[in-house]
């Protein structure tokens, strides 16, 4: 099975359990590092959460200044670069998180609600169908661990797990055989919980005779850890292109399965002329954020908590 359909079938199984659930995110502080597949829990104020936007919160309108009572002078409360800190304003006056008002030819804002403690545990998944075919998997599940960043880290294949298998890899890491055809999940090993408040090691490059790492102190992690959670609750899993083809016809979870190739297909590499079942057509209409409402606490279009007051919003 192809790492593509089996991420996106093992994405569609997690949702319809009920999980937030997205997939391709960026998972390091400094270095570089793709997480296939994330999910995070609900944590105690998820519904505050909700209700401000489907979107992602930028994280430079998080960590200003502002807040939810009197109005401050924009320039005045961002801690970064100019253009950085105008256009999380932007972003978080369209997304209802700050309000704006006009005083003497100054642009002043303040907070709709205080950011909610909303995350829960984060989960990283690897995907592996084939452990036959491991690539890089032991250092990149060791640099998960030994960075701590997601609550637990788990490996996910389609193939059957020997004891070989497990010793190759940490022994934090949990490990799932997921079957796509049935959708279930066997649990060959449960995935330790990882000390996310602690100091973490990144492993940056790795050589045959030198080996760059760096520390990360709680302080980074807890901003990367708010980053990823707020970029997966704003992306979701569905975040690919449907194809321009007559074959394509998604199926109940809204994947790109494609009639001609009997699978999921991604529509930016394996699609279009060059394909011999191509059959050039309107892309389907999916609506996945429907999708993901019914099955998920995440809400499409929530009511916001956008206040209005006179002088407020004139701006936006």
């Amino acid at each position: 099975m192809r790492e593509f359909d089996f991420e996106l079938a093992l994405c569609a199984h997690l949702e319809r359990e009920g999980h937030l659930v997205s997939r391709q995110l960026g998972g390091a502080v400094h270095g570089r590092r793709v997480l296939d597949t994330v999910v995070v829990e609900p944590g105690p104020e998820f519904e505050e959460r909700a209700a401000i936007t489907a979107e992602r919160l930028p994280t430079a309108a998080i960590e200003s200044d502002v807040g939810p009572g009197r109005a401050r002078y924009w320039k005045d409360a961002f801690d970064c670069h100019p253009d950085r800190a105008e256009r999380a304003v932007e972003l978080a006056v369209e997304r209802g998180f700050f309000e704006r008002e006009r005083r003497g030819g100054r642009t002043y804002v303040r907070q709709t609600t205080r950011y909610p403690d909303w995350v829960g545990e984060i989960v990283a998944i690897e995907n592996k169908p084939d452990l036959g075919r491991p690539g890089d998997l032991e250092s990149q599940l060791r640099t998960d661990v030994s960075l701590a960043l997601a609550d637990r880290v788990v490996l996910a294949t389609a193939s059957y797990v020997t004891g070989a298998h497990l010793n190759r890899i940490p022994d934090e890491v949990g490990v799932w055989r997921f079957d796509a055809d049935s959708g279930t999940i066997d649990v060959r090993r449960k995935a330790t919980p990882l000390p996310t408040d602690d100091t973490g090691v990144e492993l940056l490059e790795e050589g045959p005779v030198r080996t760059d790492v760096r520390i990360v102190d709680s302080a980074e992690k807890a901003r990367a850890r708010r980053k990823l959670a707020e970029r997966a609750y704003g992306k979701g899993w569905r975040s690919f292109d449907y194809p321009a083809c007559d074959h394509c016809s998604p199926d109940s979870d809204g994947s790109p399965y494609c009639q001609w190739k009997d699978r999921a297909v991604r529509e930016s590499d394996e699609c279009g002329p060059d394909c011999g079942g191509y059959e050039a057509a309107d892309p389907p209409a999916v609506d996945g954020d429907s999708l993901r409402a019914e099955r998920t606490p995440w809400r499409a279009d929530p009511d916001g908590r956008r206040r209005r007051q006179s002088g407020l919003d004139r701006f936006g």
